[in-house]
């Protein structure tokens, strides 16, 4: 059996948490893959899904421009699992009524099961009460025909639903998130027992099936590895040389927007301590031709990955005959430079958006449908040193998108001094493995401080330091005063031209990990 032969298909509604979903269905070994609302009828059946999950939204179904996906979903025989705006949905395209509630709940709720069968086979009924989580304005006030309430809360008298002979079931609340404590019980129920599917989602599995189709596709043709010396390349490197061997080829570029001594560091590791051809380009004037005077960071962006595929395809035809680029697109990479309802996408991830749209290279991604943690476990599995494994993630872009407006020497200096600051105190504090991402940004702004019973109008960094576990939310990592007050004095004391350190606490979403 392939591993990708069973598969839960999300159809996103605009949900914050339908990544979330997808994590807690990897968790159980089953391969989960997140697609919008408007993928089309032919492309739910090509995929062959196990499962179909409708995810929750901040829209009201009875809008007139409310995101609808196909009804012809409930004619396919495939479970089909909905989630607050997906539940309604269900009911509002079978026959059901949804209006807008008197009493909405958002928050903590308690559910009291009414049938524990389906769903929520294995649970304790009535009178026993549930801890779940609510986050809506609408609820089902008449279900649709052929349905059965299964649960109910204070406020929602339709909480759950099933269909008494198809393979339909709703739930108002989200059982993806922590706060719902039955919520693992109850998407296990649906993967299982509804959909039937098995735990084969493993790493060792994934490895399996991507070195054949790495070896099926490639051939006898040659390949180059876009090393950055990050996890994701460093994975890609690893799972493309496994299943080729020497038709690959590593290369490193240092773009001139690369961390204090950080492409010495790179190319050492990898030189000694693996087994990689690996070649180094010295590319930063050309990166900071392209950048001078740009200040917009979608176009900062875009100018950067064009300049590493024009890089590549120069290096490629050094090489001689070279055909593919593998590259560490992660998940998260394509959901947010994924266009949703017509708006613009998060950010143009550089190995997404920015590619041109006529690459000379075909690329090999065999990173592209895992999140960060996956990928970790990936690299472990196909046996990197830890010390490759669990870095903090630093961005394609590097230092370009941690510079607030334009990219010159004087400001990328500056910048690599804080970074280097802060990364020395968060690993001598033994905070660096405890949060997930950690860094300096320099703002486009300068304020007013004192010096030596001076006058200073100088520049100002903002720490931002996260916690996450696959970078599609995270929070401020809540890090010792004590430590915050040392990097802040270091930083201004050690680093000319800054006099004033910010902390970033705002959490993803509404912002997002980077600042660009």
């Amino acid at each position: 059996m392939s591993v990708h032969d069973e598969k839960i298909l999300i159809l996103d509604f605009g949900s914050q948490t339908t990544q979330l979903i997808a994590r807690r269905i990897r968790e159980q070994k089953v391969y989960s893959e997140i697609h919008p609302y408007t993928l089309a009828l032919d492309e739910i059946k090509a995929l062959k899904p196990s499962g179909i999950i409708l995810s929750g939204g901040p829209a009201s179904v009875y809008d007139e421009d409310a995101p609808i996906s196909d009804p012809a979903l409930f004619d396919l025989g495939i479970p089909i699992l909905g989630i607050c705006y997906g539940a309604q949905l269900m009911m509002h395209q079978l026959g059901g009524r949804v209006e807008q509630a008197k009493s909405r709940e958002f928050g903590k709720a308690q559910l009291c099961i009414t049938s524990n069968d389906s769903l929520f086979a294995g649970l304790e009924t009535a009178p026993a009460n549930h801890q779940i989580w609510m986050s809506h304005g609408d609820r089902i006030e008449a279900i649709a025909p052929g349905f059965l309430v299964t649960a109910e809360s204070d406020n929602s008298p339709c909480a759950a639903l099933r269909h008494e002979e198809k393979p339909f079931v709703a739930v108002q609340f989200h059982p993806e998130v922590a706060h719902t404590l039955i919520g693992t019980d109850l998407l296990k129920n649906f993967i299982f027992t509804i959909c039937n599917c098995k735990p084969t989602w493993t790493m060792h599995s994934f490895i399996e099936s991507n070195v054949a189709d790495i070896k099926a596709r490639v051939g006898s043709d040659n390949v180059i590895c876009a090393l950055s010396g990050g996890v994701d390349s460093s994975v890609v490197a690893a799972i493309v040389h496994r299943a080729i061997g020497d038709q690959l080829t590593c290369i490193y570029v240092n773009n001139g927007l690369m961390r204090s001594g950080e492409s010495e560091s790179v190319l050492s590791f990898f030189r000694e301590k693996t087994d990689l051809h690996v070649i180094d380009v010295q590319a930063e004037s050309y990166f900071l031709d392209q950048l001078a005077g740009i200040a917009d960071p979608e176009e900062k962006r875009k100018r950067i990955g064009y300049g590493f595929i024009k890089i590549f395809e120069e290096e490629a035809g050094k090489l001689g005959e070279v055909k593919y680029l593998a590259q560490g697109t992660l998940y998260p990479d394509v959901i947010e430079s994924v266009v949703f309802r017509g708006n613009a996408p998060i950010k143009s991830h550089h190995n997404v958006g920015g590619l041109p749209e006529r690459m000379k290279l075909d690329l090999i991604e065999p990173l592209r449908e895992l999140f960060k943690d996956e990928v970790r476990e990936l690299g472990l599995e196909l046996g990197l040193p830890e010390e490759a494994i669990y870095r903090q993630p630093f961005p394609g872009p590097g230092l370009g998108i941690r510079i607030m407006g334009e990219i010159t020497e004087e400001r990328l200096h500056i910048l690599r001094q804080a970074d280097v600051i802060v990364l020395d105190e968060m690993k001598s504090s033994g905070w660096y493995r405890k949060v997930w991402q950690s860094f300096a940004v320099l703002l486009p702004i300068q304020t007013v401080g004192v010096m030596g019973d001076g006058r200073t109008y100088e520049h100002v960094i903002a720490i931002r330091s996260v916690d996450s576990r696959d970078a599609m939310t995270a929070d401020w990592s809540q890090l010792p005063y004590e430590l915050l007050g040392r990097i802040s004095t270091r930083i201004i004391n050690e680093v000319r031209g800054v006099n004033r350190v910010v902390y970033d606490i705002s959490s993803k979403p509404p912002s997002t990990i980077e600042w660009e």
